[in-house]
């Protein structure tokens, strides 16, 4: 007997990732396991690269969109947009080859068996090879991850990865409500998910060096996700304060007509 297959979009945000993108695309092949119960959709969003990424994906068999707004959040806001209208899940890796996505099944078997809404990878409680972060940055997200579990019901342990796997509906519901335009979205993303009341879960993963430099810059895009971080404290759903405004417009009709 067969088993019908989940489609799976993929988001790869990518800014100048040439040297990488094929292998990552590439890795998601590699699990026999996964393949008998997913079928993966890559989508990468090329963030006005100024080298091959777009060809590298390209020849890898992966979709591509250009995204020439300047940020990871324009980027992935971009991907969320075109993610395949069949897809049951998503999950979002960087193109860098600093995840393997040959542990992607460890991030879909949660959601698959209902066990929560959306799965966050943790690199804090899992594997960091050798000089894949440095210290300012393990303190950064050791401190960013401490503040967001004591302010936000959200049960996870490395808030600023780039590993995300979502059930599809979770991504409707959320993808309308995102503004950020650079590395913020990641704490965007998990603080407003918490205030939907979705349930998130960490999973340990495996961190290894980038190949090629990044474009973070720690202080000032520390500061922008310590922002957004402040800002979702009194974030609430449009929906949730249009239907308060309902309830209360009818709460006073009700008066009226008493």
């Amino acid at each position: 007997m067969s088993i019908r297959k989940q489609v799976v979009t993929v988001i790869i945000p990518c800014y100048n990732e040439g040297k990488s993108i094929k292998k990552v695309i590439r890795d998601f092949n590699k699990s026999e396991l996964t393949k008998e119960i997913f079928d993966f959709d890559i989508l990468v969003v090329d963030n006005n690269s100024k080298d091959d990424t777009a060809l590298m994906a390209q020849e890898a068999g992966a979709r591509i969109i250009i995204e020439t707004r300047q940020g990871k959040g324009f980027a992935m806001r971009s991907g969320f947009a075109n993610i395949a209208p069949n897809a049951k899940y998503v999950v979002m890796l960087d193109g860098d080859d600093t995840y393997r996505p040959e542990e992607v099944l460890r991030m879909l078997e949660p959601l698959h068996h209902k066990f929560c809404d959306a799965v966050v990878g943790s690199r804090l409680s899992g594997k960091i090879h050798g000089d894949g972060m440095t210290k300012l940055h393990l303190g950064g997200n050791w401190f960013f991850t401490f503040i967001v579990r004591n302010f936000y019901p959200a049960n996870v342990t490395d808030v600023l990865s780039g590993y995300f796997a979502w059930k599809r509906e979770v991504i409707d519901n959320l993808a309308p409500n995102l503004k950020s335009h650079g590395f913020a979205v990641e704490m965007e993303m998990i603080t407003k998910m918490a205030r939907l009341g979705y349930d998130i879960y960490s999973v340990p993963i495996s961190y290894h060096h980038r190949a090629g430099e990044s474009s973070l810059k720690p202080f000032g895009d520390g500061l922008k996700i310590l922002k957004m971080f402040l800002k979702n404290l009194r974030w609430e759903n449009p929906e949730a304060i249009e239907a308060k405004v309902e309830i209360e417009k009818l709460e006073k009709l009700t008066e009226v007509q008493a």
